[in-house]
């Protein structure tokens, strides 16, 4: 007896129908995969990078390889998304691997900064589509009843890349050579085995393509995107350094604008072809939460941007140690995560969870905003547990949310919006926060070294001639008028101490308002999640649960029990 005769038919459009447990599992450890590879990307590389950054020679410039790679993934997610409703998820997550290899490749071979943060661009468009077509797929593959059991694994990646992305990024970093390349260069290198694996995988497995859409690509949309995003990212980059209300801001802020309002034209003339088709936002929690996440991405990805420099740079603690102190934060990101699943998909409530976990990231990055240089190291530790712990609650359950209002029809452009709406505001936070951190190091090292006149240590230090020779004292002497260096921080590592504290107060201030800054954003988001009024979700396994295409779901499992 098949399956179906066993079981009854499975829901329509999931592709259930075509795909037993254990192709499911096979399938799932393909998607593990990839989404390992580009989880791990960002984690291995926020441990590595100032070392990368010493070596290549810009420090100051390091935020251009964070932000190229999420402005390019931002704009391709929603791509993505689309492209696999057209087309077929496999062929298209298949094609995002094959680019961000390459890209990964092509950064373990850069030579300067600059080539450093095009080559990451290249990793952001093939990465643009490994997170949001891993939900899709899923989506396609397993009722929504049981999908939160799966997507806890997708949640224990993240977690798992957390812990090794770090340490591995210090290991990486720590190495002066493998195999004849740089140690830092192997952080790349890494992701040709893992990505290879993936692709094969999916290639052999994935057979069904549902819900396939018949209409063109949007390619008014994309190009309007690129118009909208481009300028408003790069605005708000450049913004802290030029001044908010510079000729050169305020046009890229008018550019941006245009290209939103062109972008929004071009969605509702292609209706269900758009990139972002708008019937999906004519369901208030689809909307409201996706502005949450906007925020919400934004305060996360731009602390957490600032925080691994706080601990090497402030505190002096090795790559390694950088990434072994957000061991916390991890296990708070995977203990939620096993709480907040299992308790929505069974209590069928998620509003309460959501606001909880924002609550709890509002109380860490304020917490992070008094770290000084003296603080000792186990509160920084507790702090990143607290922001792990309301990050795990917080993303999982709005996506579980955000689910529930798409049809399926829709399902890849809905589940790259989660992605791409995120991805917009860490994108933003990453360059506005680093921004604005490297702008106040001069004002805020410079008055650090005022206030230091009347420490008899710091008084003692400059009047040894045997000090103030030193070639790394000579550049902290340099920095009391507020010409900070920060292409380069290895001078630190031989900085004398007495000279070197007032210099560290001021990066840790520098770094305070970053943090502060993160707060109020999160405060802002936690105010817009308690508007939308709660619309209970069925427990899975309760007869009549909702499914995706709007009918009711039945008991039975999918494929073999």
């Amino acid at each position: 007896m098949t399956d179906t005769a066993k079981h009854g038919a499975p829901a329509p459009g999931t592709g259930a129908e075509a795909v037993d447990r254990r192709g499911i599992r096979l399938i799932m450890t393909g998607l593990l995969l990839g989404l390992f590879m580009a989880a791990l990307d960002q984690t291995i590389i926020s441990a590595a990078l100032r070392t990368i950054a010493d070596d290549l020679g810009g420090l100051s410039e390091q935020a251009w390889a964070n932000t190229s790679y999420m402005i390019t993934s931002v704009i391709t997610t929603a791509l993505y998304g689309k492209l696999s409703d057209i087309y077929g998820r496999r062929p298209v997550y298949c094609t995002g691997v094959a680019v961000f290899v390459l890209g990964s490749v092509l950064c373990g071979l850069a030579q300067s900064m600059t080539t450093l943060a095009v080559f990451r661009g290249v990793q952001g468009i093939g990465a643009g589509g490994l997170m949001s077509l891993a939900f899709a797929i899923l989506t396609d593959l397993v009722p929504l009843a049981e999908r939160s059991r799966y997507q806890a694994w997708f949640g224990a990646v993240f977690g798992v890349s957390a812990v090794i992305g770090p340490v591995a990024g210090g290991f990486f970093a720590g190495l002066d050579s493998f195999l004849g390349a740089s140690g830092w260069r192997w952080a790349f290198f890494i992701n040709v085995p893992i990505g290879v694996a993936a692709a094969l995988i999916i290639a052999t497995k994935v057979r069904v393509q549902p819900n396939r859409a018949q209409h063109k690509l949007d390619i008014a949309g994309v190009l309007a995107l690129i118009i909208c995003l481009l300028p408003l990212l790069f605005a708000v980059e450049q913004g802290p350094r030029w001044g908010w209300a510079d000729g050169r801001t305020l046009a890229l802020f008018a550019l941006g604008a245009a290209g939103l309002v062109l972008f929004l034209l071009a969605q509702k003339r292609a209706a269900d072809a758009a990139l972002l088709p708008t019937p999906m936002f004519r369901n208030p929690v689809f909307s409201v939460y996706n502005g949450v996440n906007v925020l919400v991405g934004a305060a996360v990805f731009g602390a957490l941007s600032v925080l691994p420099l706080y601990l090497q740079l402030v505190k002096g603690l090795s790559p390694t140690e950088a990434g072994l102190m957000m061991l916390p934060q991890t296990l708070g990101i995977v203990v939620a995560g096993r709480i907040a699943g299992p308790y929505v998909t069974r209590s069928g409530r998620y509003k309460g969870v959501l606001l909880g976990g924002v609550a709890l990231m509002v109380v860490a990055t304020f917490w992070f905003g008094t770290l000084a240089a003296d603080t000792p190291l186990w509160r920084t530790g507790v702090a990143a547990g607290v922001m792990g712990f309301g990050i795990g609650l917080c993303w999982q359950v709005m996506l579980i949310a955000i689910q529930t209002g798409v049809a399926p029809q829709y399902m890849g452009a809905g589940m790259g919006s989660f992605t791409f709406f995120r991805q917009i505001g860490g994108t933003a936070g990453i360059a506005v926060f680093l921004s604005m951190f490297f702008g106040a190091i001069g004002d805020k090292v410079a008055a650090a070294y005022r206030a230091a006149a009347s420490d008899p240590a710091y008084r003692a230090a400059l009047d040894d001639p045997a000090v103030t020779g030193q070639a790394a004292n000579k550049v902290l002497l340099g920095a009391r008028d507020g010409a900070v260096p920060m292409d380069d921080s290895s001078f630190l590592e031989h900085a004398d101490p007495r000279l070197a504290k007032p210099f560290l107060d001021g990066l840790a201030e520098a770094m305070q308002t970053v943090f502060v800054v993160s707060g109020v954003m999160l405060l802002l988001a936690l105010v817009l999640a308690a508007v939308p009024k709660e619309r209970r979700r069925e427990p899975a396994g309760a007869p009549g649960a909702p499914r995706q295409d709007g009918k009711r779901e039945g008991r039975q499992p999918v494929g073999r029990g």
